[in-house]
């Protein structure tokens, strides 16, 4: 790999002097994120009708994202082994052929099973697109110019959630749910092509031996929580054996992963990595991040579908405002990750918080305003957070543990994705069912509401459709409660993680 390392001259327009070569790699890191954030979003869009075509409940058609996220984390430590086995170049092209592949496989799946599983190929395939982007721009670009490319590798993550639910929306409304996994194939050509030409020379394999009892430690450990949480409340927890066999073996798990990384030669993840003050708080952010990330984007599709009978381009044009906030922070948050850090970091959460509190006032009459502001909020303050946290994390870490820094760094985010939909899910469906009984309680004949003619005049009491009709409007609302607590478990949570800002330390300054 050449050596791009430049002196921190002309700070502010130093990225007019780069290399060809560097721009090709900036374009390439965009298409590729581009590609797999698109997944994200065009999947989140299309759950109500996948949900229809396979006749799945709320949890489970919820395996498709939290599956697809799961197998990313634990493919993503893997990172750092597979780039020095086979060397960056093919691995990015590897890693994005497999990708293009398994969404393709979505678009033909018959059934559930097999939907669920080529989306755990798509995220197996899509783990390393972002860690080795990361690693690449980290290890190519010099430290004053690595906010300027972590945003314009920023503008691929951002673009693919905004351009995929516009333009899903549009081929659904063409043909079916399986149009937005076919249109991913023509940009991922595009993305193969540019992955091979820009990284001419970026070929230094670096073989290291694996440890494999760590890393199968390390998975097991992450799918029986994910398992837990997704299965736990239809197995009504502990009194299920599957439940306790999940608590045992990834308890086991955990316990034989950390003694593998103080005790093995070469673990599978250095522990030094942890001793690093500011990469370890900067993980500790990145799996907040990750919880906030992705989790409105599943559950308002279903919100806006199921209890408001919005179409699929309504919902994609409300969603998209998240995109719209992404990109405002663009404009900004360079220069402010050089002047303030932590306040950006601090300014991110509470932005969030704020989105997050908004979402959590819903009622059932909840406007469009509300809706595309609160999810700009949302885009805004997650782009605050993620280009300062990711450049403090990375500021005091040696070059040769950038790689496996970053594939770190990117599974405690997607781990942290897929267990907080998991418990947002798990929130909504409980909350749902104590909501209903507690109206239930109060939708009796012998209540003076119930035999009031002008508060039930759309419901007929004495026959069997009317009483249809009224559980049919309790289990809407008492839906609602569970998603407005949903949302208000997230507002807790950044709220919580604006304190962790103040722990990290500011980066050594270069001088010109």
């Amino acid at each position: 790999m050449p050596d791009l390392e430049a002196p921190a001259t002309r700070r502010w327009f130093a990225f007019i002097d780069l290399t060809g070569q560097q721009w090709l790699i900036l374009l390439m890191v965009q298409l590729a994120n581009m590609l797999y954030g698109m997944t994200i979003t065009v999947a989140n869009l299309v759950l109500p009708q996948m949900r229809g075509t396979f006749s799945a409940t709320q949890d489970e058609i919820s395996w498709i994202i939290t599956l697809n996220l799961m197998a990313a984390a634990i493919v993503t430590p893997l990172t750092a082994w597979l780039a020095g086995y086979v060397g960056w170049r093919k691995m990015m092209f590897g890693t994005v052929a497999g990708f293009t592949i398994a969404s393709a496989l979505c678009g033909f799946a018959q059934g559930l099973e097999s939907l669920i599983f080529a989306r755990v190929l798509q995220g197996a395939f899509g783990a390393p697109i972002a860690p080795l982007g990361q690693a690449i721009l980290l290890a190519t670009f010099p430290r004053h110019l690595q906010p300027f490319a972590l945003v314009m590798w920023g503008v691929g993550s951002v673009f693919g959630p905004v351009i995929g639910p516009v333009v899903g929306a549009y081929v659904t409304e063409i043909w079916n749910w399986r149009a937005v996994f076919f249109m991913i194939i023509p940009p991922a050509i595009l993305t193969l092509i540019c992955t091979w030409s820009a990284l001419r020379g970026y070929d230094l394999v670096k073989k290291v031996r694996l440890d494999w009892i760590g890393f199968l430690a390390l998975s097991c450990a992450l799918l029986c929580a994910q398992l837990i949480f997704d299965r736990g409340h239809k197995l009504d927890w502990f009194s299920s054996p599957t439940i306790i066999i999940c608590t045992f073996l990834g308890a086991l798990s955990a316990w034989v992963f950390v003694a593998q990384c103080l005790t093995a030669d070469q673990p599978f993840l250095s522990p030094s990595l942890l001793m690093d003050r500011n990469f370890a708080i900067g993980t500790l952010i990145a799996f907040v991040v990750g919880m906030l990330s992705f989790t409105t984007l599943v559950l308002f599709p279903t919100l806006l579908h199921d209890l408001r009978g919005y179409p699929e381009d309504a919902i994609s044009t409300l969603i998209s405002a998240r995109g719209l906030g992404n990109w405002t922070a663009f404009f900004f948050i360079s220069r402010l990750t050089r002047i303030a850090p932590r306040f950006a970091i601090a300014a991110g959460f509470v932005i969030q918080a704020v989105g997050c509190f908004w979402m959590a006032s819903f009622d059932m009459n909840v406007t469009d305003f509300s809706i595309f502001w609160s999810h700009y909020l949302m885009g805004l303050g997650n782009s605050v957070v993620f280009t300062p946290m990711a450049v403090m994390a990375f500021s005091t870490l040696p070059r040769e543990q950038i790689t496996e820094g970053s594939a770190v760094f990117t599974m405690m985010r997607n781990f942290g994705s897929s267990l907080f939909i998991s418990m947002a899910v798990l929130v909504l469906l409980r909350s749902k069912s104590i909501s209903y009984s507690e109206l239930a309680e109060f939708v009796t004949p012998f209540r003076e509401l119930t035999r009031d003619a002008d508060s039930l005049s759309n419901w007929d009491t004495s026959s069997i459709s009317g009483l249809i009709q009224i559980s049919g409007e309790m289990s809407r609302q008492a839906a609602m409660v569970g998603y407005m607590n949903a949302f208000l478990m997230m507002a807790i949570t950044a709220a919580v993680a604006i304190p962790l800002s103040l722990l990290l330390r500011r980066p050594p300054q270069e001088t010109d």
